[in-house]
């Protein structure tokens, strides 16, 4: 079975997450479909592209799938990890990307709808980041593309805690662009996309492409960068790393110490 459902037409390429045994979670498999899915529009040269769920979905995305986390001290978000590419290409894609959100969207899951170009939320979106809730601890470039888009009162507590933000506060702190009926949600959708896909595509295209380079202009110290990395260390070495993803596989409480 496809993780993902890809359709193009009209210069507007469609990508559906497809995977609801796993809450469509971002687990390197699926994430391989998605980032495959944007290449394919790529080279079929679409003006826009949109990220959904099944229509009628509860949960957009799960956010990164948590069997795939490691155990060991190592950085659970590195470089090369599969949700750091799929935001890279999101970004970088040549052509707007619209997520169309139904549902709720817990974690990195967050991160990427946040770093699609128009973010459109039907009344059920709700939005948590939840590192907090199995000790993990968040990526730098993450933290700075969310800082990018909301406030950073409203991401500190989103952060510390970990408790969802619903449709219509997402739509005043600038996590989502448009709150829509359900019974309009797709032609809102559709109709946005349609409006981007008959204008100049190399205008936009480009103004995407500066944007997100100047967004990304933000000075960072070597200093500021290690003492970073340092802190994340301090949380992914710890008890409490291991004590989080374990309890969230037996479906138990964490007993958090803080060491």
């Amino acid at each position: 079975m496809s993780l993902v459902l890809v359709e193009i037409a009209e210069r507007i390429g469609t990508i559906t997450f497809n995977h609801d045994r796993k809450r469509n979670a971002l687990g390197e498999a699926m994430i391989g479909e998605v980032i495959a899915a944007l290449e394919r529009c790529q080279s079929a040269e679409v003006r826009v592209a949109v990220l959904r769920a099944q229509p009628g979905a509860k949960i957009w995305s799960a956010g990164h799938d948590i069997d795939e986390l490691p155990i060991s001290g190592r950085d659970p978000l590195a470089w090369d990890d599969p949700l750091e590419r799929v935001i890279r290409v999101v970004r970088s894609f040549p052509a707007p990307v619209i997520a169309m959100i139904e549902g709720s969207v817990w974690g990195g899951a967050c991160e990427l709808a946040l770093c699609c170009d128009i973010p459109i939320g039907a009344p059920n979106a709700s939005f948590a980041i939840t590192p907090a809730r199995i000790g993990v601890p968040y990526n730098p470039a993450g933290i700075l593309r969310i800082m990018n888009e909301v406030d950073t009162s409203v991401v500190k507590e989103m952060f510390f805690t970990a408790e969802p933000i619903p449709a219509r506060r997402a739509l005043e702190v600038g996590i989502l662009n448009h709150l829509v009926p359900f019974e309009e949600l797709e032609a809102f959708t559709r109709a946005m996309a349609e409006r981007i896909a008959s204008l100049a595509p190399l205008s936009v295209s480009v103004a995407k492409e500066q944007i997100r380079m100047i967004s990304n202009a933000r000075p960072m110290s070597p200093e500021t960068f290690e003492r970073i990395q340092a802190l994340r260390r301090k949380v992914y070495e710890s008890q409490d790393y291991r004590e989080g993803i374990e309890a969230f596989r037996q479906k138990r409480k964490p007993r958090w110490t803080g060491r």
